[in-house]
């Protein structure tokens, strides 16, 4: 059996095909792309289609090296970037570019948090996490206080690797990992967390996806990618997850594997930001 791999990330899009019997790659591929240039200072924006573009040229390109092995391909898995605002109007087309994590812009807005929730240690309290510039909370309030007829014209909200999994297979959701660095979920029971959202706006519950756990697929892939690619019918996505996770069995040993939402993970978004 064959695995499809996909990470978009900030600077570019790899994706890969993995042997599951032999832990073989047999096809890599990858392709480079920038952020929009000419913003304000502590603005960081990408075009959510340049994702897509990037996702369909690599993986067309290692489907290519595998020829007719391209059959046995049953899973596909993707990791992207994190903490990044995808708004999607009613017909599930950005609104907008997406503001990344290394997006600074949105300090004002953290400190109506902290000051609506008790500081650092209040917001901590109620869950898990403080409220950084790079989390997805604070973008959302951004866009509704500086970009009003894009807010009211918001249906859903999701995240760069989400986005992805609705490319891949019409299906809205958001995986427990990734949603743990939007600065909505309580941590520790891994549900919305109503507080900030109202405070953020009424609608805002509304705008989000179900919730799902990385061990869940996401769905079968679209019947249009299953036909470009010659791909089989039986094709599963994975829930997948922000980079940070899947990352962590490679780069960590299993005594000091770190949290998506803990302080070793705070600490690095903290270095990514500056």
């Amino acid at each position: 059996m064959l695995c499809l791999g996909i990470d978009s990330g900030t600077k570019g899009t790899k994706a890969l095909v993995l042997d599951i019997e032999s832990g073989a790659v047999l096809a890599l591929a990858q392709e480079s792309y920038g952020t929009i240039e000419g913003l304000p200072p502590g603005h960081v924006e990408q075009d959510p289609q340049t994702w897509l573009d990037a996702a369909e040229k690599t993986v067309s390109e290692c489907l290519e090296k595998i020829g007719n092995r391209r059959g046995d391909i049953k899973a596909i898995g993707v990791s992207g970037q994190q903490h990044g605002l995808v708004p999607l109007d009613e017909a599930n087309e950005p609104l907008r570019p997406a503001k990344l994590w290394c997006d600074v812009s949105t300090e004002p807005q953290c400190e109506e948090f902290n000051k609506e929730f008790g500081g650092v240690e209040g917001l901590i309290k109620r869950t898990g996490n403080p409220m950084l510039p790079g989390y997805t909370a604070p973008k959302i309030l951004w866009l509704k206080q500086n970009e009003p007829a894009n807010f009211r014209r918001l249906t859903s909200v999701l995240l760069p690797h989400d986005y992805l999994n609705l490319w891949l297979t019409g299906e809205r959701q958001m995986e427990y990992g990734d949603a743990s660095g939007t600065g909505l979920m309580d941590v520790r029971t891994r549900t919305w967390f109503l507080p900030i959202l109202k405070f953020i706006d009424p609608r805002l519950e509304s705008m989000l996806p179900p919730l799902r756990s990385s061990k869940r697929p996401a769905g079968l892939l679209r019947s249009s990618l299953r036909e470009l690619w010659g791909l089989a019918d039986d094709a599963l996505v994975s829930a997948g997850g922000g980079d940070n996770m899947p990352s962590a069995p490679a780069t960590s040993s299993p005594a000091s594997l770190p949290s998506a939402s803990g302080p070793r993970a705070r600490s690095a978004l903290l270095r990514k930001s500056r």
